[in-house]
């Protein structure tokens, strides 16, 4: 079996510049894997709440300082997730680096797991993994043949699985919580959602918002997916032009760096709420969409569903009610940025991130 991924891009915003200044992270650790003789970054941001928790990623990439960078700003933005979330944990992240136009077979990806989890046994705890981007639970189990820093094994080996589920439940509670700020209703019914890239947690939104009677336009890069717009009675649109769409929210769940200025400059909605990480293509971005008068949920706090889960549930006798009432929270802590944002006069990226840096004082 051979396991292919589209190249990155700059348009999937799988790459990423270095910055400039020196990164403010605790570690980074650049290996190349025994095994697989691919390249492994674990980026660990911050460990000042608890030991840092952020998936890894297994990606192509043109270069091998595209999946650094990549590393850096998933790493400083899962340290913001999970302040904001209210969990007792740092942010990390790891990346494996597939080289552009190459494609692994199943042996070589079983080799990089294994890779990684040697990786992530050597920082002594500083680290724990799960899935994301590229990867399963099922990979997770065979990171795990090399260290105990992982979570989300699949519940048959006595994991709690993958937490699209709880990420869905996330995001749909912030889609609520915008739409009350904006509309004055979160009743979802009759809004006219654009839904671009239907994975795990995108697909999974489709079925939700279409079940509350909402209208749906619907992408994914893959056209199978059309199946599920079908199915849905969902509008179909091309990749290229779902954020040209008039409609009442955009909703992007595909990789980050999608909100370019060019791309704001385009959006016809009154507000954007999406699953997506990152998916500011830069800072400035934020006041943009500001002076749009578009309201922007900040992505770090609306898709922190899954790692509540995957810390929460991890937990022997966890409460599934008490964990679902979290999750379900999250829209509450996106209203609450939204209005605080309005009250202030700053940009929602300014006060999700005010929230965080509290969280992350509080806990110094």
């Amino acid at each position: 079996m051979t396991i292919t991924h589209a190249p990155a891009t700059p348009a999937t915003g799988a790459s990423a510049a270095l910055p400039t200044e020196a990164p403010d992270h605790e570690r980074v650790l650049i290996t190349r894997g025994a095994r697989s003789g691919l390249t492994i970054i674990v980026a660990v941001h911050s460990t000042r709440l608890g030991q840092a928790l952020g998936g890894a990623r297994l990606w192509h990439y043109g270069q091998w300082t595209d999946a650094l960078a990549d590393a850096l700003r998933l790493s400083q933005a899962m340290t913001m997730k999970n302040a904001a979330a209210g969990l007792a944990r740092g942010g990390g992240k790891s990346v494996i680096a597939i080289p552009a136009g190459t494609t692994i077979d199943a042996a070589t990806t079983h080799d990089a797991m294994l890779d990684l989890g040697d990786a992530i046994e050597s920082l002594g705890g500083a680290y724990m993994t799960a899935e994301d981007v590229g990867t399963s639970a099922e990979l997770m189990a065979v990171v795990h043949e090399r260290t105990e820093h992982v979570c989300g094994l699949p519940p048959e080996q006595g994991g709690v699985g993958e937490p699209a589920d709880a990420t869905a439940a996330g995001v749909h509670a912030s889609i609520l919580a915008t739409l009350g700020e904006v509309f004055g209703s979160n009743d979802p019914e009759g809004r006219h959602f654009v839904i671009a890239g239907l994975g795990q947690v995108g697909g999974r939104l489709a079925r939700s918002l279409a079940a509350a009677g909402a209208r749906l336009t619907v992408t994914d890069v893959a056209e199978g997916k059309r199946a599920l717009a079908d199915e849905l009675g969902a509008a179909w649109v091309d990749p290229a032009e779902a954020h040209r769409v008039e409609a009442d929210v955009f909703v992007p769940c595909g990789l980050g760096g999608v909100l370019t200025p060019e791309v704001v400059r385009d959006l016809r909605v009154a507000a954007v709420v999406g699953a997506a990480n990152n998916q500011l293509a830069s800072r400035d971005v934020a006041a943009l969409l500001q002076e749009r008068g578009i309201v922007w949920a900040p992505d770090f706090v609306v898709n922190a569903g899954g790692v509540i889960y995957l810390d929460v549930a991890s937990v022997p006798g966890a409460d599934q009610a008490a964990l679902d009432a979290r999750i379900e929270g999250i829209g509450d802590t996106v209203a609450s940025v939204l209005r605080s944002a309005r009250a202030d006069g700053t940009t929602t990226l300014e006060a999700a991130e005010r929230l965080a840096r509290t969280r992350l004082d509080a806990g110094r």
